[in-house]
């Protein structure tokens, strides 16, 4: 690990600790204060206790984000042995292709390498198909080489490789590749040795991802499932990479709602300065709000008021609206708990003074247009698609001022070098249109990456909108809720509750209820509409949750019950090969050294789904070993009277590679299920 990047570590948590202290130090002169307090003063002492609550809250949240941290530059430390990593299959191959093909015909400027896997065990593991291209490159400049000798040419000059057992070509210039028992033992026997799989070497980036983005007083819905899943999952892939993300939380806390919600509690709660409100359901409140300024224009005009009162710095406005945003970060933070998500909240109202630089700045280079009273700005193609509102006719701001603001502070102040945004497809436009901006703007620069991941709507089983019966959206409560209920029905549907200890049989619960939501939306093509069923996400076949999650129990169970432990496999691992002379002990082997290559083809396009489908293809292959090779031998007893600790190992290389998958994906194994 570099120096630099060290000191930067220990730079935000050394902030974050400073910060704990500090809010500590807080509590315990709130402590003092009421300890100190006349009985006349009880209810500035309710107040101090409320505050007192709060404070311990943000303590919670900062220890998470110090952990978060350190357990990031953890992973950082055990990735830095080079001969740890797990190098990528695809880019060796196309590594040594292309010194070959320079070497047979350096007169052809950027030549094609092409490397696929091989469909059929007949034809090789992998193929390159490079000859067909060069045939027709060479014919025309005037070379005329059929693609079967150009093949030919390439074998020949490509170099000895341990990666590589040996190259055949087929007609009419496929070059047929077979990798090396011996090299995949090695990278396995590295796995079990490591007891952790290691990343393939990437260029290490500044990543700053934006998901979830709830709206303050209101609840979250199964739009912010999908939303914080994909987030979550896209997180965790790049920081086992070694990125450095930054995790953020746009929440929506500013803006007209604020002024209904907070003119609607100074009528309803009008003591809210001295006495906090018992506001807990927010999503009532705003209801009833929204339906007064709808109704009452006089109530509107007051909630204008106190928009442009919170704009001010307003104490008591300012005070109204800290009370509303704190009630919502509590609820917000008990579904991250349950979802296991890590997220930092920078909202709107971060971005506030810096929306008037933005603007300022944008007026004085002429790129803004008046439109009847607006100040709008079109992109790098002008009157082409729908220019953003920057200004609005009565000078206020939009979230197109906000979009821009947070752009430029993501890029020139946390110096992102990759900006990913997680929302639904429907503001797709609205990205392309902010990121174009940006770049006729010189905020968004060459050198800098924006990626929009959209994803499709949740739909229920009728296969409309999914809601409720009345017509109302989904609480992400009620369906994690749901979802365990429905979770121990199905366990205790097969007996589970007898078997497992009551701690067990609740860590098994939830481990399917989230896991097997989280995996139908992860499972899917992102862009596409899915389907939520919970009776089809708890079945225990075919390519769910609950069949995975039960897979990697059952291996994990195989050295256990052979009376194997860790020690022994420690011992065992550098000096018994892993058995690879099997077909099916050779095709689980194959699949597990493709991890490297399923993770590097989802950075390029952030699609998660063919991570589920190599976790699946991983159990299959497992079971299909699973059934011919015997791990351990009984008598008709059933005593162990041996035990195939080659195979033992191949087991445990399996384990580990899946356990990485799950981290990724959020799923949560148990030991027991």
């Amino acid at each position: 690990m570099s120096s630099v990047s060290l000191d930067k570590f220990n730079e935000r948590a050394s902030i974050a600790e400073k910060e704990i202290e500090y809010l500590k130090n807080e509590i315990e002169q709130l402590k003092l204060a009421v300890q100190t307090r006349v009985p006349e003063q009880t209810l500035g002492a309710s107040e101090l206790l409320q505050e007192n609550a709060k404070l311990k809250h943000r303590i919670a949240v900062m220890k998470r984000y110090v952990e978060s941290l350190r357990e990031k530059e953890s992973d950082k430390n055990n990735t830095m042995g080079e001969n740890h990593k797990m190098p990528s299959i695809s880019v060796q191959l196309e590594e040594l292709f292309l010194q070959a093909i320079k070497k047979s015909y350096p007169d052809i400027p950027d030549p094609p390498v092409v490397i696929s896997a091989s469909g059929n065990p007949k034809f090789g593991d992998y193929q390159c198909n490079s000859a067909m291209s060069l045939s027709k490159q060479l014919g025309a400049s005037g070379v005329k080489v059929n693609p079967f000798d150009v093949a030919n040419n390439i074998i020949s000059n490509t170099s000895p490789s341990p990666l590589i057992e040996k190259l055949e070509v087929a007609r009419p210039g496929f070059i047929n590749i077979y990798l090396s028992r011996d090299y995949s033992r090695s990278i396995l026997s590295n796995v079990v040795k490591s007891r952790r799989v290691f990343p393939p070497e990437v260029k290490k980036l500044r990543v700053v991802v934006d998901f979830s983005s709830p709206n303050i007083a209101k609840e979250m819905h199964v739009g912010h499932l999908r939303s914080t899943i994909i987030g979550e999952s896209i997180c965790r892939l790049l920081e086992y990479l070694g990125h450095d993300v930054l995790r953020l939380n746009h929440v929506g806390d500013w803006g007209t709602q604020f002024g209904m919600l907070i003119a609607h509690l100074q009528d309803k709660f009008p003591d809210y300065v001295t006495s906090s409100p018992p506001i807990a359901d927010l999503q009532s409140f705003y209801k009833e709000s929204k339906k007064r300024f709808d109704e009452d224009p006089e109530f509107k005009k007051r909630a204008y008021a106190c928009v442009v009162k919170l704009q001010a710095g307003d104490p008591d406005i300012t005070k109204a609206w800290q009370l509303i945003c704190d009630v919502s970060r509590k609820e917000f933070d008990k579904l991250y708990r349950r979802l296991d998500a890590t997220i930092i909240e920078r909202g709107e109202s971060f971005y506030h003074k810096m929306m008037e630089e933005v603007v300022k700045d944008l007026e004085e280079r002429n790129l803004l247009e008046d439109d009847e009273g607006r100040k709008i700005m079109w992109g790098e193609k002008p009157n082409t698609g729908i220019p953003l509102t920057i200004v609005k006719s009565d000078g206020g701001f939009t979230y197109d001022t906000s979009d821009m603001a947070c752009l430029k502070h993501r890029l020139h102040v946390e110096n992102g070098d990759w900006l990913i945004y997680v929302t639904d497809a429907g503001q797709a436009v609205h990205f392309q249109m902010l990121f174009s901006c940006g770049r006729r703007a010189g905020i968004l620069t060459p050198d800098r990456k924006v990626t929009h991941v959209t994803f499709g709507v949740v739909l229920g089983e009728d296969k409309k909108k999914f809601k409720t019966r009345s017509g109302d959206t989904i609480k992400l409560l009620d369906l994690l809720d749901e979802g365990l209920k429905r979770a121990l029905d199905k366990l205790q549907e097969k007996g589970r509750d007898k078997e497992l200890s009551a701690e067990e049989l609740k860590a098994a619960q939830e481990s399917v209820a989230y896991g097997c939501i989280k995996y139908a939306d992860l499972s899917h093509n992102r862009n596409h509409e899915y389907i939520f069923s919970f009776d089809k996400m708890l079945e225990d076949k075919g390519n769910t949750a609950v069949y995975l999650l039960y897979q990697l129990t059952r291996i994990r169970s195989i050295a256990r019950a052979a009376n194997v432990t860790e020690e022994q496999i420690k011992q065992a691992v550098d000096s018994t090969p892993i058995s690879l002379e099997h077909e099916k002990e050779w095709k689980l082997a194959k699949v597990l050294i493709k991890f490297p290559d399923v993770l590097l083809k989802i950075t390029k396009d952030l699609f998660l789904h063919p991570l589920c489908e190599f976790c699946y293809e991983i159990s299959t292959a497992f079971s299909e070993f699973y059934d011919n090779c015997y791990c351990v031998e009984k008598n008709k007893n059933g005593e162990i009277v041996k035990v195939n600790m080659n195979r033992i190992l191949l087991c445990e290389a399996t384990a580990i590679v899946l356990e990485q998958c799950f981290f990724i994906l959020g799923l949560k194994p148990v030991a027991k299920m």
